[in-house]
């Protein structure tokens, strides 16, 4: 275990995958997902050819640092952003993707690294846009996975997935587990590793759960608002990955994004829904090594 504590006064706990004198990689993880999602296998996997992987555990998630006295009143936040008053809706969030995205930067500070390659997955895509929007300077590409633009017209979930993500999950270990079934409904079809899946829902219960973290998450991620003017703007290499079997957040979210940042390259992935199974791992590391191939 590797933790560090930015200047914020930030805790966050990291694991990294192969040569710091390698191209650098940081992994954004998504909503209410420790580091464990993704796959050290499939860290080492993506190192293999010559890349330093960095993955992280986002605030309010896993063993980094939790903000327990900072409530999220997600009905008034909710209120204020149907209503179009996004500076009100983030007054009432505890935190922002900007100060998520900020964390990030921190971290490469904290590893003496200028600037790195940054990949963001769901959530994390909209944490690594929003590194892309406000820290240019530090991005030598960005890959934004599986995520959309923050416009609710595009990458809607399916009811049945959405219900999913948001059910309470219990808080007594082999319910925890078996509650973990649920995540097949955003799954590959033809993957859906469900012994993979019970695998990391035990990992991840046993490094520590915090509920109360995913609605402070859930808090930032509503009062976000639109990144569609900000990505139009982009000036950086990016790539645009996304599962055409994700129901969570559809591929019109991923297709969405490669149409406003100019330049992006948009890969869609068959047989991928909202997770990274095993099999596809060559279709999805490739488009990344290529892009990150350089400085």
């Amino acid at each position: 275990m590797t933790q560090v504590t930015l200047p914020s006064g930030i805790a966050l706990e990291y694991e990294t995958h192969g040569s710091p004198a390698d191209q650098p990689i940081l992994m954004v993880m998504g909503f209410g997902t420790q580091l464990i999602g993704w796959p050290r296998a499939f860290c080492a996997h993506l190192a293999a050819p010559g890349r330093y992987v960095i993955s992280f555990d986002n605030r309010d998630t896993g063993l980094s640092q939790k903000f327990a006295d900072a409530p999220a009143p997600i009905e008034a936040i909710m209120s204020r952003v149907l209503a179009g008053d996004l500076d009100g809706a983030r007054a009432l969030a505890p935190y922002t993707l900007s100060d998520m995205a900020a964390d990030a930067v921190g971290l490469l500070d904290a590893l003496g690294l200028e600037r790195a390659h940054v990949l963001g997955a769901s959530m994390g895509g909209f944490i690594a846009q929003t590194m892309a929007i406000e820290h240019p300077g530090r991005l030598l590409s960005l890959t934004s996975m599986m995520s959309s633009t923050g416009e609710p017209e595009y990458g809607q979930a399916a009811p049945a997935s959405l219900d999913a993500l948001l059910a309470p999950s219990p808080t007594e270990r082999e319910a925890y587990i078996d509650s973990s079934s649920r995540w097949l409904a955003w799954h590959s079809h033809r993957y859906p590793e469900a012994e993979e899946t019970r695998r990391l829902a035990a990992e991840a219960f046993d490094r520590g759960l915090c509920p109360e973290g995913t609605q402070r998450q859930l808090a930032a991620m509503l009062a976000g608002g639109s990144r569609a003017a900000a990505l139009a703007a982009l000036a950086l290499p990016t790539l645009v990955l996304h599962g055409l079997d994700d129901t969570l957040i559809a591929p019109s979210g991923g297709e969405r994004t490669a149409e406003l940042i100019p330049g992006a390259r948009l890969v869609l992935i068959a047989d991928m829904g909202h997770d990274r199974p095993r099999p596809l791992w060559d279709a999805i590391c490739q488009p990344i090594w290529e892009i990150t191939a350089c400085a």
